[in-house]
């Protein structure tokens, strides 16, 4: 019996979630856990899109150590206040 597509696609989304920075594998993982099913779809879009950056930027980006571009700040905003 096959995993209905939303359990599926938590799980991908958890296993791209580790990065091998742990600050950044908690704060990611705690999102998708708690806030990515309920997220607008363009949440869940930019969420996607964010995780094919490279993870010194990601983690630049939830440090506040570097501009979040425009599209991405709300979202960056949900992944840090968990």
């Amino acid at each position: 019996m096959r995993a209905p597509a939303a359990v599926t696609e938590l799980g991908r989304l958890r296993w791209a979630c580790r990065r091998g920075i742990k600050e950044l594998d908690e704060l990611l993982t705690r999102y998708v856990e708690r806030r990515f099913a309920a997220a607008p779809v363009a949440e869940q879009q930019a969420f996607e899109s964010l995780l094919e950056a490279q993870d010194p930027v990601i983690y630049a980006y939830c440090m506040g150590q570097i501009p979040v571009p425009a599209h991405l700040q709300s979202l960056i905003r949900s992944i840090t206040t968990g």
